[in-house]
């Protein structure tokens, strides 16, 4: 096994990481938070953008997330894509700001966000694994490497999936603590 592959194996698995932090990061767990609304996309002067490219979002209470668009004119369009996004919460409209006010969480729903977490953390797993198996595949394949070198890769490879499985399980704890925290 090459240095280059077992970079790559890291390089893979690094994003695989940050796209699991991404992911839990627009999970609401009962704290307002900017990171729930910044990527919905606002259909502005014929593009569409991210919601953090056309308005500042701020979080002035724990339950509460201001967005003052720098154009006033974007008030309706922000109010209607935050209301077709995935969150279903109900935006209100002051004419200077859309605001959104998070009602609390009750335990069911504390419970199903949970659940989701971890679906999301093994989803990231079998990912890391997928990694794993197809570069480990590539070695076998390869001529010129002896026996000793499949089994070396063998080992480097569980080593960084067991490394990255660690950091995925410690992201999913912290976000149930998170969901959990009343």
């Amino acid at each position: 096994m090459t240095i280059s592959q077992l970079r790559l194996a890291k390089d893979r698995m690094k994003e695989v990481i940050e796209k699991f932090s991404g992911e839990l990061a627009g999970i609401h767990t009962g704290r307002a938070s900017t990171t729930l609304v910044e990527k919905i996309e606002v259909e502005s002067y014929g593009q569409r953008l991210p919601l953090k490219a056309i308005a500042t979002i701020n979080v002035p209470e724990p339950t509460q997330i201001a967005i003052v668009p720098w154009d006033k004119g974007q008030l309706v369009q922000i109010e209607a894509a935050i209301r077709e996004s995935d969150l279903s919460v109900n935006p209100t409209n002051d004419g200077q700001a859309v605001r959104i006010n998070f009602p609390p969480m009750t335990q069911e729903r504390r419970g199903e966000l949970t659940k989701l977490v971890k679906k999301i953390g093994e989803e990231a797993k079998v990912a890391l694994r997928t990694i794993r198996h197809d570069l480990l595949e590539e070695v076998k394949k390869d001529p010129a490497a002896t026996e000793d070198d499949k089994f070396s890769a063998i080992k480097d490879f569980d080593k960084l999936v067991e490394e990255h499985n660690l950091r995925v399980d410690q992201l999913v704890k912290d976000k149930e603590a998170q969901i959990l925290k009343v």
